[in-house]
């Protein structure tokens, strides 16, 4: 990982499998499907108990105040905090919450930034964050997600179709979202910039202002581009659809109709619960 020693990572991984020993943390066991026209999107089946934050919508009792000390990773300073994901599907996968009771449906702040610069200079990957219940969030406390990722590996799937359009100009897609590219190294004041920028353009309100969000949205970013879509709901055809659809990753689940998804196709379930273009 050039410019960065994956410290956090590893001490992720070493937390994992201490943590699966003693059975606080429960990874989900899924196989890959592959169906015709799904790529490059990745269709997991979840082979294992579905958690119950994946049974119904909406957010639960909070999880995060106290966390559990077995789950946790690193503290950063006397905001943040790391913490393993309960119910992983990738080893490593880590939640960056506040310490302190912050909403999830709140605007994202200087201080989350500054956390998220600080673990970034560590540990590369894609980073991920669901706005509301409406966007896929499953707890009320706020709580950015990162699955770590060699500097050679690709962040995500679709990420290529993300590179195509930042470098090609390739044709966007046809919901609501902004992407802009990263500068190496930036800092929290540039992250927030972009943050600020994209939910301005599309209709979110102004985080500099106060208030909530007007709308649900998805953030998902890498150390070299920046994406942020509107959203409208959070399932369609009983697939429960957060940032990482719009990452290319998809979870079957025993209440999704894969017909639906054969029938009409990837693409076709996120113009379903992405906004509509106005």
């Amino acid at each position: 990982m050039p410019g960065t020693e994956g410290l956090i990572w590893r001490r992720a991984l070493e937390r994992s499998a201490q943590a699966r020993r003693d059975g606080s943390l429960i990874p989900l066991v899924t196989r890959l499907i592959e169906l015709d026209g799904l790529a490059p999107f990745q269709l997991r089946q979840l082979c294992s108990a579905t958690p119950k934050h994946l049974l119904e919508p909406g957010p639960r009792a909070n999880p995060f105040l106290p966390w559990e000390a077995s789950l946790e990773v690193q503290r950063l300073g006397h905001s943040h905090v790391l913490l393993l994901n309960k119910y992983p599907v990738q080893t490593g996968h880590v939640l960056l919450i506040t310490q302190e009771w912050a909403p999830q449906d709140g605007w994202l702040a200087a201080a989350d930034w500054a956390a998220v610069v600080e673990v970034a200079a560590d540990t590369s990957g894609l980073w991920f964050f669901n706005s509301c219940t409406e966007a896929g969030a499953s707890q009320p406390h706020r709580h950015l997600q990162l699955l770590p990722r060699l500097a050679d590996e690709p962040a995500c799937p679709l990420e290529p179709a993300i590179r195509a359009q930042l470098e090609q100009g390739a044709l966007p897609w046809p919901w609501p979202y902004r992407l802009s590219r990263r500068g190496p190294r930036e800092d929290h004041h540039a992250l927030a910039a972009h943050y600020h920028d994209h939910a301005r353009a599309l209709g979110l309100g102004d985080p500099e202002l106060g208030g909530r969000p007007r709308h649900p949205y998805n953030l998902l970013f890498s150390d070299d581009w920046f994406l942020m879509i509107r959203r409208r709901r959070e399932r369609m055809a009983g697939f429960s659809v957060n940032a990482l659809g719009f990452a290319g990753y998809l979870l079957l689940t025993s209440q999704a109709d894969l017909g639906w998804l054969e029938r009409h196709g990837p693409w076709a379930l996120l113009a379903e619960v992405a906004a509509e273009i106005q």
